[in-house]
C-alpha cells in the first residue's frame, strides 16, 4: 500500500521579526551607552595687531606660572604646585563665577605640565574663557 507523503513546507526566514529585534537592540544600546563628555577648554590668543582689552584687571583671574613652576594667583603667590591648592585658590577667587576670564602667563622654560594642570583644574571648575599670554616675537 502506498501512503501519501505528506508535503514539508518550505523552510523560509521571516526578516520582520528579525529586524524588529535589531531595532529593539539598537535603541536598547543607545539608550544605556553612557556618553562621557571631555573637557573642552577654549583658548583665545592675543593678537599682536589688537587694541588693548577692555577688561579691568579686577574683571579676570590671572595666574602667573614661574620658570620652576611656582604659582601666583592675582599676584598671590601659592604655597605650593598641588592641584588642590590651584583648585582652592581660584574657587576662593571666583566666588562662585566661573564665566571670568582665566589669564594664564607662563614663563617661556616652565614646564608643560605645569601649564597643563593650570587648564586642567580651571576646565574642570567651569572656566571657559581661557588665554595664554603671549610676547610678539622681536624681527
Amino acid at each position: 500500500m502506498r501512503f501519501p507523503r505528506s508535503q514539508l513546507p518550505e523552510a523560509s526566514v521571516e526578516l520582520t521579526p528579525l529586524i524588529d529585534v535589531v531595532f529593539l537592540l539598537l535603541i536598547f544600546f543607545m539608550v544605556s551607552t553612557t556618553f562621557t563628555r571631555e573637557t573642552q577648554l577654549t583658548i583665545d590668543l592675543p593678537e599682536a595687531a589688537a587694541d588693548a582689552s577692555a577688561e579691568s584687571p579686577t574683571d579676570l583671574i590671572e595666574v602667573l606660572i614661574s620658570a620652576n613652576g611656582e604659582y601666583a594667583i592675582n599676584g598671590r603667590a601659592l604655597v605650593n604646585n598641588q592641584p588642590e591648592t590651584v583648585r582652592l585658590a581660584l574657587e576662593e577667587l571666583a566666588a562662585g563665577d566661573f564665566g571670568l576670564p582665566l589669564v594664564i602667563s607662563a614663563d617661556a622654560s616652565a614646564a608643560h605640565q605645569s601649564v597643563v594642570t593650570v587648564m586642567d583644574v580651571a576646565g574642570r571648575l567651569g572656566f571657559a574663557r581661557m588665554r595664554i599670554t603671549t610676547v610678539q616675537p622681536a624681527r
